[in-house]
């Protein structure tokens, strides 16, 4: 039959399609990763402004909490301007090395910023353990006027990010240590307030201790969620085990679906491939057409690579398409012979 192809996938096999499909996927994103690498500029130069005033009114007051607070705004430099060249490489175009282009390399990012939130938390809980057996004199006042200002700022840089992609995991690190810096500031004006009216001073490292707990809980989620994605983890949204099902139920001709694999290569960009045995008598193309539109509009997965069978699996010695999976069937995507050649290795 004409019309049994061996394998269907998003792009023309000619080079020309699949080149300008290539950068039409560029003009898709480019829009709002441009925005969110504008206002993740802004949140760099206003967060490293503000990192050195903190740390001279730390070393002058002497409070930890102001200090705590600056090595937050230290590293969150380090991250939105990490954050900055992981958008401008994204904007790479795809290679023959990298047949994805660099877009992974954000969750790479936001995997070493929640790592680095860790870091964090623990030498501020160390440093808090030191200040509640020896403690030192601060200087309420000044730490009052550093705190008040700080927190104008993070509020400011917190605005400024918010308002970004909420998919994003490079925004959402970016955002995380922010909220960080933010708390941070919140813990050192309550620190000061108590201090000037109390000289109580115990309260600086004790809430230092608070705000270093929420860090962990939000870098746990973060590290949590850019692991799933480098462990080619299947989208956190979708089901996989309804997928089958459902496509055998809504397309007409489509016998069986197997070697079903899902992964993202960032939140927003979802890819799957799968085996569809088809009845004999059905159209490779249509059943093709509609196993794509099912995937885009049911789980919101708009690359699908399909390998079309009609009664033996390439990947089984079984006749029939009564599929059996191996015990240790391995995630080889770059086994598939895929029309647009994209091998589906991690991509950096």
């Amino acid at each position: 039959m004409s019309d049994r192809r061996t394998m269907h996938d998003d792009h023309h096999p000619s080079g020309d399609r699949h080149h300008h499909h290539g950068h039409s996927h560029n003009a898709i994103g480019g829009h709002a990763h441009g925005a969110n690498e504008r206002r993740m500029t802004i949140a760099a130069i206003l967060t490293g402004a503000f990192m050195l005033a903190e740390v001279v009114g730390g070393l002058w007051s002497g409070s930890l909490a102001l200090l705590a607070d600056a090595g937050h705004m230290l590293t969150d430099f380090a991250a939105l301007g990490l954050g900055v060249i992981a958008f401008r490489l994204t904007r790479k175009p795809r290679d023959d090395r990298r047949t994805y282009g660099y877009d992974r390399f954000e969750v790479l990012v936001a995997f070493v910023n929640g790592l680095a939130l860790f870091a964090i938390a623990a030498l501020i809980v160390y440093e808090a353990w030191h200040r509640l057996e020896q403690p030192a004199a601060i200087l309420g006042g000044p730490m009052l006027a550093i705190a008040g200002a700080g927190l104008l700022v993070n509020v400011a840089v917190f605005f400024v990010l918010h308002g970004g992609d909420r998919e994003n995991l490079n925004m959402r690190g970016a955002l995380l240590h922010v909220m960080g810096d933010l708390l941070g500031s919140v813990a050192a004006l309550a620190a000061a307030l108590v201090i000037l009216l109390t000289g109580w001073t115990p309260i600086d490292p004790i809430l230092s201790v608070l705000v270093a707990l929420l860090l962990l809980a939000s870098a746990y989620r973060l590290v949590r969620d850019a692991g799933q994605v480098l462990l080619e983890g299947a989208p956190t949204d979708l089901a996989v085990e309804a997928v089958a099902p459902h496509l055998t139920r809504q397309v007409a001709g489509l016998r069986e679906v197997h070697h079903l694999h899902a992964w993202t290569i960032t939140p927003e960009r979802k890819m799957a491939t799968l085996h569809a045995c088809l009845e004999e008598d059905s159209d490779a193309m249509a059943v093709t057409r509609a196993i794509k539109a099912e995937m885009r509009e049911a789980f919101g997965i708009g690359h699908t690579t399909v390998e079309i069978e009609y009664g033996i699996c390439a990947d089984e010695a079984e006749d029939g398409c009564g599929h059996r999976e191996h015990a240790h069937h391995p995630h080889d995507h770059a086994g598939h012979t895929h029309s647009d050649h994209h091998a589906h290795a991690a991509p950096v």
